[in-house]
């Protein structure tokens, strides 16, 4: 079969997390962000790339104030489905966050590692807070203790896909979050 006529959902084992769950939390979670944000005047929102677009679009449509948006791209799986433990900066941000107000946007935080080393260098930097929202949180997986100020679900250690999350640059573009099938990561180191 060619790649192009390959239906995804049939690729994964399991939805764990459906579309109407994730617009119901994401829209709950825009609404805890807007009153706690709301004396601020000036909220920087950094999304982790490219796993965290999507639900970033979607938060940053639900907020009910002002927000500048930038993004970083931050990487430590390479093409595996495990974190390689080596964290790289590989887009760095276009904003100065010194004295600014600054909300990590970020897809999953499974060993923790990668936010961590995201935390020290953005702390470097001198802004006026920094807190934490993702959407997904694998604590049985965690290495280095973070703080997940606003969190969309907790999940299993399955390896997920789907709304922004990926396997080999492809499943973002579905609109749940669900378990890839064994045999299609498998063979991946």
């Amino acid at each position: 079969m060619k790649e192009a006529e390959r239906n995804l959902r049939d690729d994964v084992s399991e939805i764990l997390i459906s579309e109407e769950s994730l617009k119901a939390r994401t829209r709950e979670l825009a609404q805890e962000i807007t009153d706690d944000y709301r004396q601020v005047d000036d909220l920087l929102l950094i999304c982790v790339l490219k796993g965290a677009f999507v639900f970033l679009a979607d938060l940053s449509r639900e907020l009910d104030r002002p927000h500048h948006l930038d993004f970083m791209g931050i990487s430590s799986y390479g093409s595996g489905t495990v974190s390689s433990g080596a964290v790289r900066i590989v887009m760095d941000l276009k904003e100065d966050i010194a004295g600014r107000h600054v909300l990590i946007v970020e897809d999953i935080i499974d060993s923790g590692r990668t936010l961590d080393y995201m935390l020290r260098t953005l702390l470097a930097r001198s802004p006026a807070s920094i807190r934490i929202c993702s959407l997904l949180s694998k604590p049985s997986r965690r290495e280095v203790d973070v703080r997940i100020d606003y969190l969309g679900f907790e999940i299993p250690d399955e390896f997920v896909v789907g709304y922004g999350l990926d396997f080999g640059e492809i499943y973002r573009n579905l609109p749940f979050i669900a378990v890839l099938k064994p045999e299609f990561f498998a063979l991946t180191p």
